[in-house]
């Protein structure tokens, strides 16, 4: 079940916008203006309520899943959400070949140009989608990369906006390893007017980057960007997100070394209770239960991780049928 505040009146998207948008790639949300970005929450708003508006948009096209990293969530939600719009969508499973080693990125995509109207890949490097989307005339989504996950992003936006009716001026913070969840969601946030906070161990901030760049865009839009490592953070609180200490790839004894570290930074309900208010909880799934959240706040009535898999599906849908719009 969503969990919705209230239901509001979907605003037009201008012309303008859904032009600017048509045959982009989406690397990094930061590639997007605010604009965008509200243009691909809006629509998905719009689908959900009544997809069977959409149930054409996206004819005739092919869009290609190549997945280095396994998936549920990501796999389904582009597979369904595709179908959903009357696209046809392959997956090709690259966990025991990566992109690049049978044949270049470049000569990949040039191929897969010719086929296909949109490239998705799930890989290690943001480096292969950089090559990707130079080589390919057809947009390239990151689907999820060592520096950021766009996508998961979009989706939490569009669930804050449904539990919390408006994003601009609430406070998000982010809990734990300062990852590629963390450097989307940070973009998200302030292309959106939403205060963000990550709070990390040291030495596991945010990239300084991004950071900067991210705190540069809050200037314009008017939402601020905070990183601390102190859990005390969390205080005043909208939002409460978290993802998993070690992430795929991560060796046993480094991950071994992560839980020590990450310790006191596990979301639990005394660290929920440290918000002061009534303030929901976010994962990315999936999550190690007992390790980075409990099943007390995993499983409570504040938790909308299901309604956040869930908006995959939907803001996917929205971004594709935006950037394929011809």
């Amino acid at each position: 079940m969503t969990k919705q505040s209230k239901k509001t009146p979907t605003p037009q998207i201008s012309t303008k916008v859904i032009k600017g948008l048509a045959g982009r790639d989406l690397l990094s949300l930061a590639e997007f203006s605010s604009s965008e970005v509200q243009a691909v929450l809006d629509l998905a708003v719009a689908m959900k309520q009544n997809p069977a508006n959409y149930d054409t948009t996206l004819k005739g096209k092919s869009c290609i899943l190549l997945f280095e990293k396994p998936s549920l969530r990501t796999r389904i939600s582009f597979e369904v959400g595709i179908a959903k719009l009357g696209g046809h969508c392959i997956y090709m499973d690259h966990s025991t070949q990566r992109l690049g080693q049978r044949e270049s990125v470049h000569d990949y995509g040039k191929n897969l140009e010719r086929w296909v109207s949109c490239i998705i890949p799930r890989v290690f490097e943001h480096v292969t989608l950089t090559k990707m989307a130079a080589a390919s005339g057809v947009p390239v989504v990151n689907a999820l990369c060592d520096m950021h996950h766009p996508c998961q992003a979009l989706a939490d936006l569009l669930t804050l906006r449904e539990c919390r009716g408006t994003l601009r001026g609430i406070k998000v913070a982010y809990v734990g390893d300062g990852n590629n969840v963390c450097h989307s969601l940070m973009h998200g946030c302030v292309l959106t007017g939403a205060n963000f906070i990550a709070i990390t161990p040291k030495g596991f901030e945010p990239n300084p980057e991004i950071v900067k760049e991210c705190r540069k865009i809050g200037e314009t839009i008017g939402a601020q960007v905070t990183v601390t490592n102190s859990v005390d953070g969390v205080a005043d609180c909208d939002a409460v997100y978290t993802d998993v200490w070690a992430s795929m790839g991560t060796s046993q004894d480094e991950a071994g070394r992560r839980m020590k570290t990450f310790a006191k930074y596990q979301v639990n309900a005394a660290l929920m209770a440290r918000t002061g208010k009534e303030t929901i909880f976010m994962h990315c799934l999936p999550a190690h239960r007992g390790i980075e959240v409990t099943d007390e706040v995993l499983d409570g009535p504040g938790s909308v991780v299901y309604q956040q898999a869930e908006n995959r599906m939907w803001a996917q849908m929205a971004l594709l049928a935006l950037i394929l719009k011809t």
